[in-house]
């Protein structure tokens, strides 16, 4: 088995890497053959936290376009670091039902501008700055179909929270910001066709019909994973997460 090269001796209790060579990593031009697993990916967030000039506390974005596997792979990934870590989803700055009918942007719901992006910048600089007490964070429930307060915490000792979201490092107003805050941003690609079936599952679970699923599909989140894809180029590594181990988590 081939090993990180670049992995310094470990110190972090993570279990021993499975995997071979490293994750495609955009800002180098090149990439290998291998991908790496969940623990080696950990190591490398974690990293993170020793390169904040004068800040006891990290943000990592995890971006990428619909039914690419970001929650799962944030979640996963918080787990595996442990209690250094913290999970802040981007979903949780949903627009409310009420205020996207008020903006007309119903049908649009999951696009940029259904989100309360200052809301979402002032949340990441308050988890940068008070790093003293617990922060509540929001999050979307799928079954209400609203955003909810206080879903997950930051506690005091978490030294790195990861953040994730279709649009975090989107070229536009808002979003500039938060991807200024952040340490690095990682990028979660899969193939359209496995998103595409993702997508009609996540739809049809929530209660819409086969045609309703796919229309909904086709005129929302396809437009949406078109503007996100355009940002790729603004994230610092691409990570794929097929058939990583992530998917033995259950949050």
């Amino acid at each position: 088995m081939e090993i990180d090269d670049h992995t310094p001796d470990d110190t972090t209790g993570f279990p021993p890497d499975d995997t071979t060579g490293r994750a495609p990593d955009h800002t180098s031009g090149h990439t290998s053959g291998h991908a790496p697993g969940l623990a080696a990916l950990a190591r490398d967030a974690l990293r993170l936290t020793t390169g904040t000039a004068g800040r006891p506390r990290t943000l990592l974005g995890i971006a990428g376009p619909p039914g690419a596997g970001k929650s799962t792979f944030a979640r996963a990934l918080v787990e595996t670091i442990g209690e250094s870590a913290a999970y802040l989803p981007l979903d949780g700055f949903h627009l409310s039902n009420d205020q996207l009918e008020r903006l007309s942007l119903t049908s649009r719901k999951g696009s940029e501008p259904s989100f309360d992006v200052r809301g979402y910048v002032a949340l990441l600089t308050r988890v940068l700055d008070d790093t003293g007490h617990d922060i509540y964070v929001p999050d979307y429930d799928r079954t209400l179909h609203e955003p909810i307060a206080a879903r997950h915490r930051v506690p005091p000792t978490a030294r790195i929270v990861v953040t994730e979201g279709n649009y975090l490092a989107c070229d536009l107003p808002g979003w500039r910001e938060a991807r200024e805050l952040m340490a690095e941003c990682w990028y979660v690609r899969a193939p359209a066709e496995v998103r595409q079936q993702r997508l009609v599952e996540r739809q049809l679970a929530g209660g819409l019909t086969a045609e309703g699923a796919a229309a909904w599909v086709a005129t929302n989140d396809g437009p949406n994973g078109e503007l996100v894809e355009k940002s790729r180029h603004r994230c610092d590594r691409i990570v794929s997460t097929i058939g990583m181990d992530m998917f033995n988590y259950r949050p």
